[in-house]
């Protein structure tokens, strides 16, 4: 009586195909990652600083925070640094000008540098 199914062998061959493309897989995969949030970092920080300028053109002054721009609907949430994995981890870079607000430009705060080796901070 003959019975259906693998034997070990066949089951150990198709566990090496798998680990096989794992290898190949996994170190495209994590890069990919790094890169997503870099272009999130990159798109929220370009966003903000379009956002401050029309705040800018239509009060005469930067806002005292960021919050502000959210308070009087010109972003609808706090952006978020997906490198340093938080909403409140801005740097905010006052104006020259005291007396025209507080948050001229932002930052990252992450550590690091991004893949090209330049600091997130010199973002």
């Amino acid at each position: 009586m003959k019975r259906k199914g693998f034997t070990l062998i066949e089951l150990l061959v198709v566990l090496g195909i798998v680990a096989l493309m794992l290898t190949l897989a996994i170190p495209r995969y994590f890069p990919s990652i790094d890169k997503s949030k870099e272009v999130v970092l990159a798109d929220n920080l370009r966003n903000v600083r379009q956002v401050l300028d029309q705040y800018y053109g239509d009060t005469g002054r930067y806002p005292d925070s960021l919050e502000q721009l959210v308070e009087k609907h010109y972003l609808r949430a706090l952006p978020y640094d997906p490198i340093a994995e938080s909403d409140a981890a801005w740097t905010i870079v006052p104006p020259e000008d005291n007396t025209k607000g507080s948050v001229y430009n932002i930052r990252s705060s992450a550590a690091g540098n991004d893949r090209s080796g330049k600091p997130y901070a010199d973002w």
